[in-house]
């Protein structure tokens, strides 16, 4: 591929952030990569929200879990309440609402779309409560954003892909939740992108909620709506989708076809999977563990935190699979 070294490195340039997670490829640049010095009153007892949007993959699964891993060793003093919003905006604002009536001292969030949870996001910052967005972002003002810059990564995305078709290809995209920031950029980046290759063409999109089920069963459509030879890749905005497009096209007999599959975030079977030669690449993105709460703690002990802490994130393809390999979610 004659522009991959060329790409792997720009990646570092285009993106140019600091690292989050045991995925992650490097230190963050931000002071978040080492847990701070409890010089707070550590007799004081800290009472910390968190609100995922929906605990249905890996990827959520582990920011919430390491986070809470990483309080529980080094902040006995957090207590952590944990809500699941089960893949639904109104739940996860009657959560929220829910840990503002329990006198949190800081709220950290990952909000499953940004308008829907934006209001009650806003409200907290009113009633005087930190807030922390975790990967997804609101459309107010909080105290702290952590997370990776997603629209680079759709950009590289559709550079590495328009490299190894020749520029030229017909591709399936499967987006993410609709209105989730991440969804948003994920898909501006890469079709901004594609359009300085004439000859690479999106055919069809549909969104799939970042989950496997679903994005399985609109390639089963596409595959039945498009024959051989039609169909040259599939860009995911995660690898819970990748994985269900690459169920769809093992059941249809259509796997010798050479349809490429991208996906995003990095999990171990995406890196099993590219390995084996099933997928053609994803882009890590950092699940922000343990940066939620060493932020979260640096916030409660009256330190000035950054208004945004940007990661860093990584290709993994096959020239480089090997150095990831079990680091996966």
């Amino acid at each position: 591929m004659k522009r991959l070294l060329v790409l792997t490195l720009a990646i570092l340039l285009v993106i140019a952030v600091a690292a989050c997670g045991n995925n992650a490829p490097s230190a963050p640049a931000a002071p978040a990569d080492s847990a701070p010095a409890q010089t707070g009153d550590t007799a004081q007892t800290f009472r910390v929200g968190f609100s995922q949007g929906t605990m249905n993959h890996p990827f959520r699964v582990a920011m919430v879990e390491e986070n809470v891993a990483y309080a529980r060793e080094n902040f006995p003093n957090m207590d952590i309440i944990v809500t699941d919003g089960n893949n639904e905006s109104s739940r996860q604002v009657s959560d929220v609402e829910d840990l503002l009536a329990q006198d949190i001292d800081l709220l950290i969030i990952s909000p499953l779309t940004a308008e829907a949870l934006t209001d009650v996001v806003a409200r907290a910052m009113d009633m005087g409560i930190p807030v922390i967005t975790l990967d997804r972002n609101v459309e107010t003002e909080v105290t702290s954003f952590i997370g990776a810059e997603n629209y680079p990564m759709g950009v590289v995305a559709a550079e590495l892909l328009a490299d190894m078709t020749d520029d030229t290809a017909n591709i399936i995209e499967i987006q993410g939740t609709a209105g989730a920031s991440a969804t948003i950029d994920r898909h501006a980046g890469f079709n901004n992108r594609l359009a300085d290759f004439p000859n690479m063409n999106v055919i069809a999109v549909q969104h799939a909620d970042y989950l496997r089920e679903p994005a399985m069963r609109f390639m089963e459509d596409m595959l039945q709506r498009f024959g051989p030879g039609e169909i040259d890749a599939v860009y995911t905005h995660n690898d819970e989708m990748a994985l269900g497009a690459l169920e769809a096209i093992r059941a249809a007999g259509r796997d010798d076809e050479g349809i490429l599959i991208i996906g995003m975030d990095g999990t171990e079977v995406a890196f099993e999977a590219i390995a084996a030669g099933d997928m053609a690449f994803t882009v890590v993105y950092p699940f922000c563990a343990p940066e939620g709460v060493q932020v979260a703690y640096r916030i409660l002990n009256g330190e000035t935190v950054p208004a945004r802490i940007e990661l860093d994130t990584a290709v993994v393809h096959s020239g480089n699979i090997q150095q990831w390999l079990g680091r996966g979610l």
